[in-house]
């Protein structure tokens, strides 16, 4: 233990203590020129990830929620499906068993087919298959969010932690059985379009943008520095944590620099 703890504190960043002042610096100048507001900042979020078209998203009274109903689906779900591995398996990070594999791909192709479905709909044509739903696009969103956490959570544990268990994560059928039935809970809830419960959960499918980027960017920059595999505790993930931050805050600056650049205003794309 003390071996790992040294070999941890041997591989210090450079200028680490500089990470958390840009970062904060970044941020305070993100949320200065962004919309107003909890929700204000939420939608910037969702509009460097999301076409935000109105109707195909879900309403917080008349306002807009942050994603799409497929966008919030994938992050809520994704959310959902880390938080629960790491209730169940914590830092275990081996693959699921073939039949977690298939019923995955399942929900995997069901998205594609969706969201080829949904983006038919745009033509003339009406060469769809079936009329697209926003209930439809939150089910097949929230299925691929699934998919996306038992990925990303297994990755994380294999990348960062010295002591990772080579368990799946998510063990088995009955295992995943569990976390469908939450995720549909979590939908139903959804599609009550009730403001009180709605409002939350809108902030966190914004959060969860940031979480997933953060979790993908700590990766990566424990790659570029080369140390995986050194840490055994939170609280010295610190630095790359914040460090990833800043880079998932960075992508998402960028692309609402962009985005804005080109449509002058922070609405969702129009349809017709």
């Amino acid at each position: 233990m003390q071996k790992v703890k040294e070999t941890v504190n041997s591989h210090p960043f450079p200028l680490k203590w500089l990470i958390p002042f840009v970062v904060g610096l970044f941020f305070v100048g993100w949320l200065f020129n962004t919309p107003e507001g909890l929700l204000g900042k939420a939608d910037a979020i969702g509009y460097a990830v999301c076409h935000r078209i109105d109707t195909r998203s879900f309403h917080l009274g008349d306002h807009q929620m942050p994603l799409c109903a497929r966008c919030s689906g994938m992050y809520l779900g994704a959310v959902l499906g880390f938080t629960y591995q790491a209730i169940i398996s914590r830092r275990k990070a081996g693959a699921p068993p073939w039949r977690v594999m298939v019923l995955l791909g399942f929900f995997v192709l069901a998205f594609i087919l969706d969201g080829a479905n949904s983006f038919f709909s745009f033509f003339p044509s009406e060469i769809s298959l079936y009329e697209p739903r926003n209930w439809i696009r939150l089910l097949t969103g929230t299925g691929m969010g699934i998919v996306i956490a038992t990925a990303i959570f297994p990755s994380f544990n294999q990348t960062v932690w010295s002591d990772w268990d080579g368990d799946p994560s998510l063990p088995g059928i009955r295992s995943l059985a569990v976390l469908v039935v939450c995720a549909l809970i979590l939908d139903l809830v959804v599609l009550t379009e009730n403001p009180f419960v709605l409002y939350p959960l809108a902030l966190i499918s914004a959060v969860g943008v940031v979480f997933l980027l953060t979790i993908i960017y700590t990766m990566v920059v424990l790659m570029v520095f080369r140390s995986e595999n050194r840490y055994i505790s939170v609280s010295q993930l610190l630095f790359p944590i914040i460090a990833g931050f800043g880079l998932a805050l960075v992508q998402i600056a960028l692309l609402d620099f962009m985005r804005y650049l080109v449509t002058g205003t922070w609405e969702g794309f129009h349809l017709g």
